[in-house]
C-alpha cells in the first residue's frame, strides 16, 4: 500500500508543480475529467489515495494528520460524483476567470500538500 499512496501524493505533488508553471496546463488537466467517465475517475483516485494514507498512517511520520488527510480525501471522494459535469463546468469557468497567481497560489498548496505527503509516508 505504501507504494500506492506514494504514487498517488507524487502526483499530486506534480499536479501542484504543473499548476504554479503552466496554470493553464493544469486547467485542460482538470477539464479532462469534464464527463461523466472522468468524475467517476476523480472519485476513484481520491478514494484510493484516501483509503491509502490512512492504511500507512500509523507507519508514517505524521500519523494523525495521514489520518485526517485521509478521511477528507475519502470523503471527498465519495461526494465527487455527486458534483455533476455541469456544476464542475461551471466550478473551472469561475476558476479560469481567475488571475494566474489566484491559480498558481492554489497550485502551490496541492504541490506543498504533495510535498508534505511524500515526506511523511517516507521512511
Amino acid at each position: 500500500m505504501r507504494v500506492v499512496t506514494a504514487v498517488l501524493t507524487t502526483f499530486v505533488a506534480t499536479v501542484g508543480a504543473v499548476g504554479v508553471v503552466a496554470p493553464a496546463r493544469l486547467l485542460a488537466l482538470v477539464r479532462s475529467f469534464g464527463t461523466p467517465v472522468g468524475l467517476w475517475t476523480a472519485a476513484v483516485i481520491r478514494l484510493v489515495l484516501g483509503t491509502a494514507l490512512f492504511v500507512v498512517a500509523p507507519e508514517s511520520r505524521a500519523p494523525d494528520a495521514l489520518r485526517v488527510i485521509g478521511i477528507l480525501i475519502f470523503v471527498s471522494g465519495v461526494v465527487t460524483p455527486f458534483v455533476g459535469v455541469a456544476r464542475l463546468r461551471r466550478i473551472l469557468g469561475w476558476w479560469s476567470a481567475r488571475p494566474a497567481t489566484f491559480q498558481r497560489a492554489w497550485a502551490a498548496s496541492a504541490l506543498a500538500l504533495g510535498v508534505f505527503l511524500l515526506y511523511a509516508i517516507a521512511r
